[in-house]
């Protein structure tokens, strides 16, 4: 089924946290959120948690978060329920969602609470990546600012979450002008989630093999890494080669009259012809 990615609920989040490596006990100092769908703002989430632990001056330096500030501010135990309450039924976002969310499960499994794998999670820095390549750096003011947002970032929790919603929904809009517009595409090209991509990956893969197989030509929907362009292909696929984790088609293109490699996540729909 068919769904606009306009109509999907995301909920873009930002974490503050004592320091930068959780497995050696940097904790989250502060969690916010912003629950969104296509332009409109649904609700909003911000709490401070006592980290139960110091925060590093080089973390202070950043954020400005004192420890003072964090004294009688709520334990984990407290925020993180209702933050999993207010991102339920929502495909979660935020930039460099490695870093966050590697935080946020390590604040679940000291709560004894499974970690969020089954829900999808979209990277806003993988799609500043993906959508507009060449760029210089993709720190998050950087990005925003070469999109023409000319809020100034803060460094944190909720401040970082409004940047990223613009970056998102101008990110958003620029995709869906090129034709990538369905959800589960935008998983596809954008997602964390690492049952979900394999799950897509492994499905590509196995039509390209029945292809080469049957030794038939296939068409498909192709987002390019380098041009940030979707385009329609008819290739004649000869094998699937790996690199560096990443699988990639191999086959006669007659769009480019060449053989060409295509990566298979950027492959967004695939017919046998």
């Amino acid at each position: 089924m068919f769904r606009d990615i306009r109509e999907v609920e995301f909920t873009v989040f930002d974490t503050e946290t004592t320091g930068l490596e959780p497995r050696s006990g940097d904790r989250i100092i502060e969690i916010a959120a912003i629950r969104i769908k296509g332009d409109q703002r649904l609700a909003t989430f911000q709490s401070f948690i006592n980290p139960q632990r110091e925060v590093s001056p080089a973390a202070f330096n950043v954020n400005h978060i004192s420890n003072a500030m964090l004294a009688n501010a709520p334990e984990a135990g407290q925020v993180l329920p209702r933050f999993l309450d207010f991102v339920k039924d929502s495909c979660l976002c935020c930039y460099n969602a490695g870093f966050d969310l590697g935080f946020l499960n390590n604040e679940l499994q000291l709560l004894g609470c499974p970690p969020l794998e089954k829900i999808p999670v979209v990277d806003a820095l993988k799609m500043a990546r993906r959508t507009i390549p060449g760029l210089e750096r993709y720190a998050l003011w950087f990005v925003a600012q070469k999109l023409g947002i000319k809020t100034q970032q803060e460094h944190r929790a909720l401040s970082d979450v409004q940047m990223t919603v613009d970056v998102f929904t101008k990110l958003r809009d620029m995709l869906i002008n090129k034709g990538v517009s369905e959800f589960t595409n935008f998983c596809s090209l954008f997602g964390l989630g690492e049952h979900f991509l394999e799950s897509k990956v492994n499905q590509m893969i196995s039509e390209i093999q029945r292809a080469i197989d049957l030794k038939v030509e296939i068409k498909i929907k192709y987002f390019s890494n380098s041009t940030a362009q979707l385009t329609e292909r008819r290739v004649i696929p000869k094998q699937i080669i790996q690199d560096n984790g990443q699988y990639y088609l191999v086959g006669y293109c007659s769009l480019r009259k060449d053989e060409r490699t295509f990566r298979i996540d950027g492959i967004l729909h695939l017919e046998i012809i």
